[in-house]
């Protein structure tokens, strides 16, 4: 069997106050371009997935949170051809500022019961039931 790396990657469902998830669209020139997912991102050397929602958040819709502000819901583990993505989903209630497309990408606040309206990477698509139990 072919070596096969293994990417960790944390994403977090956002949840506003009306109990809404935000979705960020993959910006063209991209893999998967075009699919919604959770924000976040790849976690970088020394950095705790936690850290890297914190950070990722920041860059990607210009909010902040902390640490404390991340619950651990489920994980994603999806093979793709060439790596196997391993993605803790955390859930965030708590932050400030308000989510803006900060690297160019389209954001959306969608009810729970229409996340499957939106076409997902297929590692996100089997975490739309946890979200669907939590709210």
């Amino acid at each position: 069997m072919a070596e096969r790396r293994i990417l960790l990657v944390a994403a977090c469902a956002l949840i506003d106050a009306d109990g809404r998830i935000l979705l960020a669209q993959r910006p063209e020139g991209k893999s998967l371009a075009g699919l919604w997912e959770f924000p976040g991102g790849k976690v970088e050397p020394g950095e705790t997935p936690e850290e890297t929602l914190v950070r990722e958040l920041e860059e990607e819709l210009g909010i902040q949170t902390k640490v404390a502000c991340l619950a651990p819901l489920t994980f994603a583990s999806h093979t793709y051809d060439d790596f196997h993505l391993l993605m803790p989903l955390y859930v965030c209630r708590r932050y400030e500022g308000i989510p803006r497309g900060c690297e160019g990408q389209a954001i959306k606040w969608v009810r729970v019961n229409a996340l499957r309206d939106y076409p997902m990477p297929p590692a996100d698509e089997p975490l739309i039931p946890f979200l669907q139990d939590l709210l």
